[in-house]
């Protein structure tokens, strides 16, 4: 008998809605997968319409099309002799369910739905699908004709059941079923279940990769077997970027994984496995005598083999080692990847970026260089898509992009736009930039519509607004700032659309944001300046995280001009100079550092903290740093501006998601953008703590 199988998972850049793109990709990946001797392919989350359809999955079209493509991957000749197993939504007694379709040879073996739900971050599957809450139960689902006259099925098996074939047992897991504490693959595992797979959409989130990989270790670990993971790749249309990392582990070790991040859209990892392996771990380790206390697992009964009798001479695939990006590595690949997908499927034919000399639109500067090195790299490797997609951006059939620096300066224009208040500091720590990425670069003064715009102003009202250090108010201060801010921002649109045309050549230009998730906490930005755009790269990444990430690329790309940026104290140089010295800092304006910002909006999110928890938390991390008033009158600060500032994140940038704490209004953050800006009960409180500590009944003192 055989006992040796090949396995295979995969990666794909879906599309959400993109049916005819999505199934040449599952397509491609199961004849891969064939050609590497699976006989067994597993794909990600709900990879036929694409996992980020949202609202859309209320649509019976979407139903429509997905069973549309079932059909074509069921009469398809690329699919016979293998059994496989891909995604999509079903409805089934007029409920609808996040489901695998595992077929073979032109019939359906199992459709089983998703049992436990992802409804955390930015997941939101409770409000599309319901979870099947019947383990261990299977009903009948009636087909549509169209499938019914290619299977010859009337009905097949809905529910949790397995797959058994002629030699072994197969079980499925989807996406959060492997992050709950109740996860299927324990009590399969007890019945017989000898591989399990899981098909995901798990996006990425900086030093995230680690908790799959460990998942997956331990769900074999326990119980022994095979464990399979899929996972989805690529920006599916929003704000996400799915980092791939598909990967197959037996009895606790990785054995064959994908890459994190990858230009690649059909990724196919395959390993073939010794099921007496599996058998003999579970024997030593995993106490047979031990009585399965459920209901057993209905068994779906296969006539067809993994395995092979010619297959011992097969060589198994041994336990590899996992290499994890840093995070600055992370910052480097997963943007740049996002930014690509974004570009390739907009139509558009590049980006511009305001590029102030500061660490944040260096950073998004950054990372669209990182872009230009893997498309070159991909190129350079072989990869045709990549080539035919960067010849359509660029509107040039022949050309082939071999030089990051040239191919930055053909898909990147970058503008430093010059204020009177601004410094020759910046500016040449942002031409230095432009320089060393290749950029094609513009020098834009803005004073003249800065003067066109009040002057507008003054011939209405009759007054001419002045700065604070010419004797102006803080009202007036502020405005003038806005109005410099506003008026790079009008003009970022203007050149993102005409710049191209201006040179002769066709399409135009995405906008890029620069504004940083510790800005968008504290609402540190002007609304509708050029923290407006089309997408920000860096939206969902902390100022620290993001001045690491500049030491990387001096390091990494020789962008020796980014030391005097990184050096450089953050400033949004809205105010006039003092002796040609830039008089503002954002840390100043603040009242706190961007390291504390970082903090605090951990303790916001993911800690879940209001104002009274917050102050709790700080006044023992920071009693070396500050007293309980300094401590006090931090947190309350930053609740003033957090709540006076909250109604900007409602119009702001669609950013990449990069951190647990991100403020993303109405997609991530889920919460109010009108407070009552006093927080008279939640301050009141810290005031009371406060004058404990002060008069001597407190362990902070002692």
């Amino acid at each position: 008998m055989g006992r040796k199988v090949t396995l295979a998972t995969c990666s794909l850049n879906q599309w959400a809605l993109d049916f005819d793109g999505n199934v040449l990709r599952i397509l491609k990946s199961i004849e891969i997968a064939k050609s590497k001797g699976a006989k067994y392919r597993l794909g990600p989350e709900l990879e036929i319409c694409g996992y980020g359809c949202a609202d859309h999955f209320y649509e019976s079209d979407t139903l429509l099309h997905c069973f549309q493509v079932l059909k074509d991957l069921l009469e398809s000749p690329v699919t016979q002799n293998i059994i496989c197993d891909v995604g999509m939504p079903i409805m089934h007694h007029s409920v609808r369910y996040n489901c695998r379709v595992l077929f073979l040879n032109k019939k359906i073996l199992l459709i089983r739905p998703k049992m436990l739900l992802a409804n955390h971050g930015n997941n939101r599957e409770f409000r599309w699908y319901s979870p099947w809450s019947q383990p261990r139960h299977v009903e009948e689902y009636f087909l549509p004709r169209m499938i019914q006259d290619v299977t010859g099925q009337v009905t097949v098996p809905f529910g949790d059941a397995v797959l058994s074939t002629k030699d072994t047992c197969i079980g499925s897991e989807i996406c959060a079923e492997l992050w709950n504490p109740r996860s299927p693959h324990v009590d399969m595992g007890l019945d017989g279940v000898e591989i399990f797979t899981n098909s995901s959409a798990s996006y990425h989130e900086l030093r995230k990769a680690d908790q799959r990989v460990n998942l997956v270790k331990s769900a074999t670990t326990k119980s022994g077997g095979i464990y399979l993971f899929a996972n989805q790749k690529g920006c599916d249309g929003d704000r996400l970027y799915y980092d791939g990392c598909s990967m197959i582990a037996i009895n606790g070790d990785i054995v064959a994984h994908g890459a994190q991040f990858s230009l690649d859209d059909v990724e196919v990892v395959t390993a073939t496995l010794d099921l007496e392996d599996v058998r003999s771990y579970r024997g030593e380790r995993c106490h047979p005598h031990m009585e399965y206390e459920h209901k057993p697992y209905q068994r779906i009964k296969v006539d067809f083999s993994l395995s092979d009798c010619k297959d011992i001479y097969l060589p198994t695939h041994q336990p590899v080692d996992w290499g994890f990006h840093c995070p600055e590595e992370e910052i480097s690949l997963g943007p740049a990847c996002w930014l690509w997908d974004y570009l390739r499927r907009s139509g558009q034919a590049g980006f511009l970026l305001p590029l102030s000399g500061g660490v944040d639109s260096a950073s998004s500067a950054c990372i669209v260089y990182s872009m230009c090195e893997l498309l070159c790299k991909a190129v350079h490797d072989g990869n045709a898509q990549v080539l035919e997609d960067v010849q359509r951006v660029v509107s040039d059939g022949s050309y082939r992009p071999e030089d990051p620096r040239e191919l930055c300066g053909r898909l990147f224009t970058t503008c430093y736009m010059a204020s009177e208040n601004s410094s020759t500091g910046t500016r040449d720590r942002a031409r230095a930039l432009a320089t060393q990425i290749g950029s094609n670069h513009l020098n834009i003064n803005i004073d003249m519509a800065v003067k066109g715009m009040l002057g507008i102003f003054s011939i209405v009202m009759g007054k001419w607004p002045k700065f604070r250090a010419n004797g102006g108010c803080r009202r007036e201060n502020l405005a003038l700032q806005n109005v410099q801010a506003r008026v790079r921002m009008v003009l970022a649109y203007l050149f993102a659309q005409l710049s191209l045309w201006a040179q002769g050549k066709p399409g135009g230009l995405l906008v890029l944001g620069s504004a940083n998730v510790d800005e968008s906490l504290t609402g540190y930005f002007t609304k509708y300046d050029c923290s407006s755009a089309d997408i920000n790269p860096i939206g969902g990444i902390g100022k620290m995280d993001l001045k690491r990430f500049l030491q990387y690329c001096i390091e990494h790309f020789q962008l020796t001009a980014l030391t005097s940026i990184v050096a450089a104290p953050p400033t949004a140089e809205l105010e006039p100079l003092i002796d040609g010295q830039v008089s503002q800092t954002d840390e100043a304006d603040m009242g706190m550092t961007y390291s504390e910002l970082s903090v605090i909006g951990k303790l916001r999110k993911i800690a879940k903290c209001g104002p009274y928890s917050l102050f709790c938390k700080l006044i023992h991390s920071w009693r070396e740093t500050y007293s309980p008033l300094q401590v006090a009158a931090k947190v309350k600060r930053f609740f003033r501006m957090y709540s006076v500032n909250r109604h900007k994140m409602t119009t702001v940038t669609p950013s990449y998601h990069a951190e647990s704490y991100g403020p993303d209004d109405n997609r991530f953050d889920l919460r109010p953008f009108l407070y009552n800006t006093k927080w008279s009960l939640q301050f009141r409180c810290i005031d009371q703590e406060v004058s404990m500590m002060e008069g001597g009944d407190s362990e902070y003192i002692k």
